[in-house]
């Protein structure tokens, strides 16, 4: 069998909007930061697989680039819209595969784990509510549904794929960035505390 061509897809909103829900906790400076160091870690986990950040914000745009990933821009597509579009860019440029990570996971050491050939992959949350990680082949009809539990919705649709389907759990992946309680996870507090410090959330 020939080789299977991956690429990775990571969705990132402009940095001045992410991380709303720690607004209570953490001052804007502190959320930008926290919100590129946290999508920096996922780019530069996937490498050497081909990694693209699907975008509408130009200084996104900018940082992508700076960490030498490929840039799909998607304005006012939302992030449905923009991870479909991205996808079937990536399909028209020959690759057969594609992880879809989101930017706010803080252990994404394993990303490079996910993708299996002809198989649709998903990382739940640690809440089994939202899909942190989905690797999927391109070549299967299956519309992005993120948001609110999305990872039933993703795991309905790769059913009805025709591929191959596992569910992965796993304790590091699970992890993602949206709450104050999110932060406080020993998992991720383990690692936040490099860039949050003393702001880090008690």
């Amino acid at each position: 069998l020939p080789p299977v061509e991956t690429a990775a897809l990571v969705p990132i909103k402009a940095v001045h909007a992410a991380k709303a829900r720690l607004a209570p906790v953490l001052s804007e400076p502190d959320r930008e930061r926290l919100a590129r160091w946290l999508a920096t870690r996922v780019v530069e986990a996937i490498r050497p697989t081909p990694t693209f950040v699907a975008c509408d914000d130009e200084a996104v745009a900018d940082w992508a680039e700076e960490l030498g990933a490929g840039v799909l821009w998607g304005p006012g597509l939302g992030l449905n819209g923009a991870i479909d579009l991205g996808v079937e860019t990536l399909a028209g440029k020959g690759f057969d595969h594609v992880v879809i990570a989101h930017g706010d996971l803080p252990r994404p050491d394993r990303l490079g784990s996910v993708a299996v050939p002809d198989t649709v992959v998903l990382v739940p949350d640690r809440r089994r509510d939202g899909t942190n990680v989905l690797a999927r082949p391109t070549g299967i009809a299956m519309a992005a549904e993120y948001g609110g539990g999305s990872f039933s919705r993703h795991l309905e649709s790769a059913l009805a794929s025709g591929a191959a389907v596992r569910v992965r759990s796993d304790a590091l992946l699970s992890i993602d960035i949206d709450t104050i309680d999110d932060c406080r996870h020993p998992i991720a507090a383990d690692v936040l505390s490099s860039v949050l410090g003393e702001a880090l959330p008690r």
